[in-house]
């Protein structure tokens, strides 16, 4: 678990303004497509995962935080956001307030799982969540979303790899034949994939291991084993995202390591070398079975989830800054300037203005050195000269003329001076 520090105290972790500037982006993209955020605790039952994500998966099994509480209640901190999400929406009876729910949200989960690049105990991911739709077209929507938002985060290294698990009609044909194959070839694979193979089978498809690996190469195909409604559902998806012009791969190895998936199912891996092996930036797909299994109305639902530890990293490997520096630093030549100067930063901050003032003190050289180091646009030392004349001089930091200033109008006059 890590602290998120601004600037250049971060160290390995990209440094709050550049979560900042992901998070701004991504709810500026949610309102364009009509998402409302929603909050859940951080907490819940522990059946609710075990009845939702699966009791075999590794994520049930292993990685979640659970405990008694004082009343001897079983609870959980969320390792994932959809069925907080979902669960949110039974309670509230919101199938009978709106035929189509379209939800986001952007926070913290937890697991107990081994520590890779981008990949934390404590983790935070940006999701969405779409019901009440079985189109094909809200699916693609929402893979549009992702791209859009990696698109206007600038990162263009990462492909959508894309996959149909069919649905109760024809993938139980399909994981005979895959249980068949993995039997022939189970001493080849690791200890958890032959866990895996007694009570979760296709999750072989998504382990890492090299060796696991070069068994599935050969394994049954899934695409081959879809009904027809499943296979007109997948051939739509396709469609739609053609039309759209978002490339894809078809990669039938895509499982999630969830079992409420059915249908469509999808990941965006990224080609970095900041994130070693775990090229996985996010994922999801289509869960048409959940919020019924839950206890909720029969209702569709398709969703995903990103994490942003990894997105950030990938930013912060780009080397570009964000985060708005200062309008204003607002230096004191003499100790009886000091309450003249705090009075009129606080009056610019009213105003508008971004603006820097060491409520310390110090020499004026030492003021400018801190004015030079938190990257200010401009400063401005007030002196006793100053006050009796009510006129000060803005000093770009950058170089350049200092630009005479009445103390009444300096808001106004860093708004109109050029950026550069």
């Amino acid at each position: 678990m890590n602290d998120l520090l601004p600037g250049e105290l971060g160290g390995d972790m990209a440094p709050v303004e550049v979560w900042q500037h992901v998070e701004r982006t991504a709810r500026e993209l949610f309102s364009r497509f009509g998402y409302g955020e929603i909050r859940t605790p951080v907490v819940e039952d522990t059946a609710l995962f075990v009845r939702s994500v699966g009791e075999e998966t590794d994520i049930v099994g292993k990685e979640m935080y659970t405990f008694e509480d004082k009343g001897g209640r079983s609870l959980s901190l969320r390792p994932e956001g959809t069925a907080p999400a979902v669960r949110s929406f039974i309670e509230h009876s919101v199938a009978n307030q709106e035929p189509l729910t379209r939800w986001y949200y952007i926070g913290p989960m937890f697991r107990y799982e081994r520590m890779k690049t981008g990949r934390y105990r404590q983790f935070f991911q940006i999701g969405a969540e779409a019901i009440g739709s079985r189109e094909a077209a809200q699916d693609v929507e929402l893979m549009d979303l992702v791209v859009q938002l990696l698109e206007a985060l600038g990162l263009k290294e990462v492909s959508l790899n894309l996959n149909s698990l069919g649905d109760d009609a024809c993938r139980p044909a399909f994981q005979q034949k895959l249980v068949e194959y993995l039997t022939a070839h189970r001493a080849e694979l690791c200890e958890d994939c032959q866990r895996r193979l007694e009570n979760n089978p296709m999750r072989v498809l998504d382990c890492k291991n090299e060796k696991c690996q070069a068994v599935v190469r050969s394994a049954p195909n899934i695409l081959q084993f879809l009904c027809e409604p499943c296979k007109a559902h997948f051939e739509e998806v396709k469609r739609k995202l053609d039309a759209l012009g978002v490339r894809y791969v078809i990669n039938s190895q895509i499982v999630r390591g969830l079992d409420y998936y059915t249908r469509t199912t999808f990941e965006f891996i990224a080609a970095h070398p900041a994130l070693g092996t775990a090229s996985t930036v996010g994922g999801g797909g289509r869960y048409d079975k959940l919020l019924k299994s839950l206890g909720g109305p029969d209702l569709p639902a398709v969703g995903f989830g990103l994490g942003l530890d990894r997105l950030t990293l990938l930013l912060k490997e780009g080397g570009q800054k964000y985060g708005a520096p200062p309008d204003v630093f607002i230096a004191v030549a003499d100790e009886g300037s000091a309450d003249a100067a705090f009075t009129l930063a606080s009056k610019l901050r009213r105003e508008g203005l971004r603006v820097e003032f060491d409520t310390r003190g110090g020499s004026l050289k030492s003021q400018m050195k801190r004015a030079d180091k938190t990257k200010a646009r401009f400063a401005l030392v007030l002196g006793q000269a100053e006050r009796e004349s009510g006129k000060a001089q803005l000093k770009p930091m950058a170089g350049g003329e200092p630009i005479p200033v009445a103390l009444t109008e300096v808001a106004q006059t860093v708004r109109a001076a050029p950026q550069g």
